[in-house]
């Protein structure tokens, strides 16, 4: 993913942040904090800085952090510094990326393009309503959701010219809105369905919150996801609409443009091994006790499988091709989300911050100010992963000081940094489909700020009624 950078000049900005944090240090909004906590939130500026503007790579600013952590003294070991670098989660993303990469070798995703495909000539509308059903439950085949949405972009092309509508069209937008914003909430329906569920759901357990099996965690999120991106979906659609209103699908000549040939072939055996050998892995994590079969255990062993010369679907130029820079940067940053938590700096921000919440009021009140405060914490950070390992302990802390139970105000947070959407640089998917140039500016700020603020409300209502 593209990334801000500020060239050589970025040094400047650099000093200039410290010079503030340093003035900042001098007043009293940080006499709340001892001398550790008002490092460790100096820190904390830093790696925002850092995260956001990229004056440097992503790798070494993660690097510098984990640095700056000895530096400042705050982690009391080197062993402490690192110690992000030890949860489960990070090498959970690692396997799932790999196993996304081994279906694409057997092209299971170029047969479900052909189903799509044949589906799509029973007439537009079955694709415009049967669209968002398939890209809500493709988590489950395939966990990646760029790989996913590599997958659906040229399919999605070419149904466009195959009802013979123009580029930008109306289906071609909404096509792109499809797996560009709902594919990305889709993949917190599951947690075994991207980096960001599997951290979260890791997060859950590290933090003594909760420890939800695959089921349970469908039973939570999956409603109130579900129902926000059906409801987006119907929004969406009729605001192309009354933008778009001489943009009509009955105007499209039948199959006039792009027709797609799909010959039916055999598939090999290695594809069905390789699907059943997937399945099995799931079927393993809904059935088996986590505490006797470690959640990772099934991938990992998968991994070895398709790693085998029979299968040779894991490969090391595979393996050296991953996003290493996003495994630094999510080490250091769940390093610091601990250093937050353990120092007692979190819960200074939290005690803080409860100052604006009126002590009077009732807990809708304060449930639709924490809110408020999660969506725009979120502004601060390029990737959800990041913003949830940081946020996540200040909110934690809100837990006890207005009598909330943890596992609500954790869901509340998934949701609302997991469904952020207003910049193209708050998910790499949303970024794809905004470089497509099929979305204008306003329709992609439109479009995410209104998918964002509704699954904050819905977020806000299942905090109170549902979880």
């Amino acid at each position: 993913m593209k990334k801000l950078r500020i060239g050589l000049g970025s040094i400047l900005p650099i000093i200039g942040f410290l010079l503030v944090g340093v003035i900042i240090s001098k007043t009293s909004f940080l006499e709340h904090f001892s001398i550790e906590q008002q490092l460790t939130l100096l820190l904390l500026f830093i790696a925002i800085f850092l995260w956001i503007t990229a004056p440097i790579p992503t790798a070494a600013s993660s690097i510098l952090i984990i640095s700056l952590m000895m530096v400042f003294n705050i982690a009391g070991s080197v062993e402490e510094a690192f110690a992000g670098f030890l949860t489960p989660a990070l090498y959970f993303i690692l396997v799932l990326s790999l196993i996304s990469k081994a279906l694409v070798e057997v092209e299971v995703d170029q047969v479900f393009a052909k189903l799509l495909i044949k589906f799509s000539k029973g007439g537009p509308i079955l694709i415009v309503l049967g669209l968002p059903i398939a890209i809500l439950l493709m988590p489950i085949i395939l966990p990646s959701a760029v790989a996913r949405f590599k997958i659906m972009f040229p399919l999605m092309n070419s149904i466009n010219h195959f009802y013979g509508y123009q580029d930008k069209s109306i289906f071609h937008k909404y096509s792109i809105f499809l797996i560009g914003m709902v594919n990305q909430n889709a993949t917190l329906v599951i947690f075994t369905g991207g980096g960001f569920p599997i951290l979260a759901h890791q997060i859950l357990k590290d933090y003594n919150v909760t420890n939800l099996s695959w089921l349970e965690w469908i039973r939570l999120l999956a409603p109130p996801l579900w129902i926000g991106s059906i409801l987006m979906v119907l929004i969406i659609w009729y605001f192309l609409k009354i933008l778009h209103p001489n943009d009509n699908l009955a105007k499209a000549s039948s199959f006039s443009q792009g027709k797609i040939e799909s010959q039916d072939k055999k598939l090999p055996f290695k594809f069905w091994v390789t699907l059943l050998s997937f399945f099995i892995m799931i079927l393993a994590w809904i059935f088996t006790d986590e505490e006797i079969v470690p959640l990772i255990l099934p991938p990992m062993l998968l991994i070895v499988f398709y790693a085998m010369p029979k299968m040779g679907l894991i490969t090391n130029k595979m393996i050296r091709e991953y996003d290493w820079e996003n495994f630094l940067m999510l080490g250091a940053s769940f390093s610091l989300g601990m250093l937050l938590m353990k120092n007692g700096t979190a819960e200074a921000v939290a005690n803080l911050l409860i100052t604006f919440i009126p002590g009077n009021t009732g807990i809708v009140i304060k449930v639709i100010i924490i809110a408020v405060i999660v969506f725009i914490l979120r502004f601060c950070f390029i990737v959800p992963s990041a913003a949830i390992v940081v946020i996540f302990p200040i909110v934690m802390s809100y837990s006890e000081l207005i009598g909330i139970p943890q596992i609500q105000l954790a869901l509340l947070v998934i949701i609302i940094v997991g469904s952020g959407m207003v910049l193209p640089i708050h998910s790499t998917t949303i970024y794809l489909a905004f470089e497509t140039g099929i979305l204008s500016k306003k329709e992609q700020y439109s479009m995410g700020f209104l998918f964002s603020l509704v699954l904050m409300v819905i977020s806000i209502l299942s905090t109170l009624y549902y979880w």
